[in-house]
C-alpha cells in the first residue's frame, strides 16, 4: 500500500491576529517548539506516508520550504502553488489527480489540515491505520471528534451512535446555532468533521466525477495548463479561477453513499482561537499561559504573548481570563469569551487598508526576512537579514535612496555597475533611481541596517530588473 500525505495549507487564520497575518498565516505560527504545518508534516510520516503532496498559495512557497529546511528528515514532496484560495474542494481534486498521474490511482491519500494540533501522534496512527484500511476497500473516510461541549463553530456529522468503532455516516451538517449544537451533543449521535480524510486517489476522482463533474472539469483543465518546474506546479491564474469556490464536504461527501467516519482517538484542536492556543500550552498555578519573564500579579487564567524586537517588561495586575498578545506593530487585549470576535478588529482594519491585516512585524522573503524599526515622515528604518548564498533582487525605487550600513556578516552591495565588498561597520549610499543589489558571500547571516529617505516609502516602489526568484 503507497501512502501519500496531502497538507492543505491555507487560510488567513484571521481569528489568530496579530500572531497570524495574511503574509504569515497560522500554519506558520508555533505551538510549542514547532510550526503546526511541521507537526502537520511529522503527523504524516509517522503513519508511513513515504511522500508529501503541500497544497498552499505560491507566496508561501519559501515559506514552507523553511519549515522543511528545518526538519531532520524532511519528505520528497510536491508543491500545487494555488495563485488564490479556491476551497478544499478544487485543492483535493488537483491533488488526488496529481497523486494518480505522479504515483497511481490506488495510492491512498492522507489529507491533512496544515493548521490543526493534535498532541498525542501514536493514538492519531491508529485512528489513521484503521482509516488507510477502510479506504482500500473503497471507502471515503473522515476523522471524527467526539464532541466535547457545544462547539458552533464546527461542522457536525451525524451517525447512528456516537462509539469507538468506524461507521457509515448518516449525513453532514453545517455549523450550527448555539441551541440546535447542544440538541446534537445531548443525543449523542454526533461527531464533530475534523477535516481530516483517507481516500484513494481514484476513489475521490470517480467520487467528484459522480457527485461534482463540474469540480472535477475545472481541476483536469487547470491541471492540464500548468507549468511544472522542479517539485513545484505552477497554475495559470485564469484556469485556476475557472474552479468553483466549493469545500469538498458540499461537493461529494453530503452525497456520496460510501462515506465513513473513524472515530478519533486522539485529542484534536483546529486551534481556530487564542482560547485554544491557551489550552494547548501548560498553565501556571494560577491557570496563566505566559513567558516567564512576564510579572504576572494578582492574575488567573491569562495568555500573555509577546514578540518584541529586544527586552521588553510586560507585567499583568488584577485581571482575569484574558488575552493578551502584543507584536512591535500591534496590541491586542480581549476577554477570553469575546475570541471570536478578533475577527471583526481584522475586518475593520481591512477597512483602514491598515497594514497589520497583511505584513507580520518581520516579514520573510525568499532571502531572509525584514522588519521595520521606526518610521516617520520623510524616513524609515529597517533591518534587513540576508541568509548565506542569497541575494536581494537587482533594483530601483523612483521616490526614495537608501543609507546601508552591514552590522554583521559579509557581502557585496552593487552600485549601478560598480560591486563594493562590505564588512560590519561600512556604510553605502544608493541615490534615488539608482540600480543596486545586496548579496550575502559569506558564511553567516548579512544583516544591514537601512534607512531610507523619500516622500514615499511604500514596498511597491519597487522596480526589478534581475531577480534569482523569478519575480521580475
Amino acid at each position: 500500500m503507497r501512502l501519500l500525505s496531502v497538507v492543505l495549507s491555507g487560510g488567513a487564520g484571521s481569528r489568530l491576529w496579530p500572531a497570524s497575518r495574511q503574509a504569515f498565516p497560522k500554519p506558520f505560527m508555533k505551538i510549542g517548539d514547532s510550526t503546526l504545518l511541521q507537526q502537520a508534516i511529522e503527523r504524516g510520516q509517522a503513519c508511513g506516508t513515504g511522500d508529501l503532496m503541500v497544497v498552499t498559495n505560491k507566496d508561501h512557497l519559501f515559506l514552507t520550504k523553511d519549515v522543511l529546511g528545518q526538519m531532520s528528515d524532511p519528505p520528497a514532496t510536491t508543491f500545487l502553488l494555488e495563485p488564490k484560495g479556491r476551497n478544499t474542494g478544487p485543492a483535493i481534486a488537483l491533488a488526488a489527480l496529481q497523486c494518480a498521474r505522479q504515483f497511481s490511482g490506488d495510492t491512498v491519500m492522507l489529507v491533512l489540515s496544515a493548521d490543526h494540533l493534535v498532541p498525542d501522534v501514536h493514538a492519531f496512527v491508529a485512528s489513521a491505520t484503521e482509516a488507510f484500511r477502510l479506504a482500500q476497500e473503497g471507502s471515503l473516510v473522515v476523522f471524527g471528534v467526539s464532541p466535547t461541549s457545544p462547539n458552533t463553530g464546527f461542522g457536525y456529522i451525524e451517525v447512528e451512535n456516537v462509539s469507538r468503532e468506524s461507521q457509515g455516516v448518516k449525513r453532514f451538517v453545517e455549523k450550527p446555532d448555539l441551541e440546535t449544537a447542544q440538541k446534537y451533543l445531548a443525543t449523542g449521535r454526533y461527531y464533530w468533521n475534523s477535516g481530516m480524510f483517507a481516500f484513494t486517489a481514484d476513489t475521490i476522482i470517480a467520487a467528484l466525477e459522480k457527485h461534482a463533474p463540474d469540480v472535477i472539469r475545472a481541476a483536469r483543465h487547470a491541471l492540464e495548463t500548468s507549468k511544472a518546474s522542479g517539485d513545484s506546479i505552477n497554475f495559470d491564474l485564469h484556469a485556476f479561477g475557472l474552479q468553483p469556490d466549493i469545500s469538498i464536504d458540499y461537493a461529494v461527501l453530503e452525497h456520496a453513499s460510501n462515506v465513513h467516519v473513524v472515530p478519533a482517538k486522539f485529542s484534536w484542536s483546529d486551534v481556530g482561537s487564542w482560547p485554544a492556543v491557551s489550552d494547548a500550552l501548560t498553565p501556571d498555578a494560577s491557570g496563566n499561559t505566559l513567558p516567564d519573564d512576564v510579572v504576572a500579579l494578582d492574575t488567573t487564567g491569562t495568555h500573555v504573548q509577546v514578540e518584541s524586537y529586544g527586552p521588553k517588561v510586560v507585567a499583568t495586575v488584577g485581571v482575569r481570563d484574558l488575552v493578551i498578545v502584543d507584536t512591535p506593530d500591534a496590541l491586542l487585549v480581549l476577554h477570553k469569551d469575546s475570541a471570536q470576535k478578533v475577527k471583526k478588529v481584522v475586518d475593520v482594519l481591512k477597512a483602514r487598508k491598515h497594514d497589520t491585516v497583511h505584513l507580520p512585524p518581520v516579514v520573510h522573503r525568499p532571502w531572509g526576512t525584514y522588519a521595520s524599526l521606526k518610521e516617520e515622515e520623510g524616513y524609515k528604518v529597517k533591518r534587513i537579514a540576508v541568509r548565506p548564498g542569497e541575494a536581494l533582487s537587482l533594483q530601483y525605487h523612483h521616490q526614495r535612496a537608501e543609507h546601508w550600513v552591514v552590522v554583521q556578516g559579509q557581502g557585496i552591495v552593487q552600485i549601478g555597475e560598480v560591486e563594493h565588498k562590505t564588512s560590519p561597520g561600512q556604510y553605502r549610499y544608493i541615490p534615488l533611481g539608482e540600480k543596486h543589489r545586496l548579496s550575502n558571500t559569506g558564511d553567516e547571516e548579512l544583516v544591514l541596517i537601512e534607512v531610507q529617505c523619500g516622500g514615499y516609502l511604500g514596498e511597491d516602489d519597487i522596480v526589478r530588473l534581475a531577480d534569482t526568484y523569478g519575480r521580475t
